[in-house]
């Protein structure tokens, strides 16, 4: 054997592993981002993300929506539902009970607003239920914990007498027995 024949028959062999390489490295770094990034904006056409960039308008934003007439601003007195005191055992955890009774108010918008919200009485006094059973000492302790609760009674009673807007819940006894 000469030179030539080795050196041409080790440079041919180096050439097809250069090249399968480098078809692993078009596959790699070409077409592998490219189906990721055809993949991802499929998805994204799919789900309805690139509803804003396209133009197109959401369910609820036709352009000829229908609302209910709009009534003018009461200024009368504050109205308000007495919500009958509620005695609730607390979550603590222990063999003894820990009692919360609780007396609420909710200030509804208008006076004509009352008579849904009183219908409505059984549902709500069923989701306050619901939530104070499962509160926790530490949920009720300092001005925080007495806001967070407001918070979400107010949250529960506009879930209730939806699409009626309750304005406020307010607390009128708040009383633990440990």
């Amino acid at each position: 054997m000469t030179a030539m024949e080795t050196d041409g028959g080790g440079s041919s062999e180096h050439e097809q592993q250069r090249k399968k390489l480098s078809g692993k490295k078009i596959v790699l770094f070409i077409v592998l981002p490219i189906l990721l990034i055809v993949g991802g904006g499929a998805a994204a056409f799919f789900t309805g993300m690139l509803d804003g960039l396209l133009g197109k308008k959401a369910d609820g934003e036709h352009a000829e929506e229908k609302h209910e007439p709009e009534l003018p601003p009461y200024n009368g007195p504050p109205q308000y539902v007495p919500v009958p005191d509620m005695l609730v055992n607390l979550n603590t955890g222990e063999r003894r009970a820990t009692l919360l009774k609780l007396g609420i108010s909710v200030e509804v918008e208008r006076p004509e607003h009352k008579a849904a919200v009183e219908l409505a009485l059984p549902r709500i006094t069923d989701g306050f239920q619901v939530y104070l059973r499962e509160l926790r000492m530490d949920d009720l302790r300092g001005s925080a914990g007495m806001y967070r609760l407001r918070e979400e009674l107010l949250l529960r009673v506009n879930m209730a007498v939806a699409p009626l807007k309750v304005k406020d819940v307010l607390i009128s006894e708040f009383l633990v027995q440990q």
